[in-house]
């Protein structure tokens, strides 16, 4: 199997398809709305909420944790989850930033 090769890729250009991954399945997606919507921190209804097994939620917790979309916080023998707030918001900007790159294009170009 042949290697990724990442490394000839900026940093932005690796850091903005590992976000892309992130949200590329919508599991993940319901779990950051419903942190969203709730406005604090979530322990074990996120498995009522989602509607999957527990072993798959906390697989895509896993996941956006390990992104830094969300952070938990140990009460007990359970973790209790909420959106870091802090790098949502330099994610946002980063992907904003690609996103809007070719607005001021007048016309199409093929």
């Amino acid at each position: 199997m042949g290697l990724a090769k990442t490394e000839i890729f900026t940093e932005n250009q690796n850091e903005l398809a590992l976000i892309g991954k992130v949200f590329a399945h919508p599991a993940r997606i319901a779990i950051l709305q419903h942190l969203f919507k709730v406005k604090a921190c979530v322990c074990g209804d996120l498995v009522d909420e989602i509607g999957l097994a527990q072993p798959t939620v906390s697989q895509h917790l896993k996941e956006l944790r390990n992104m830094g979309l969300i952070k938990g916080d140990v009460e007990g023998t359970s973790v209790c989850y909420c959106v870091n707030v802090a790098n949502w918001n330099e994610m946002k900007d980063k992907f904003k930033a690609f996103l809007d790159q070719g607005i001021e294009l007048d016309q199409e170009c093929c």
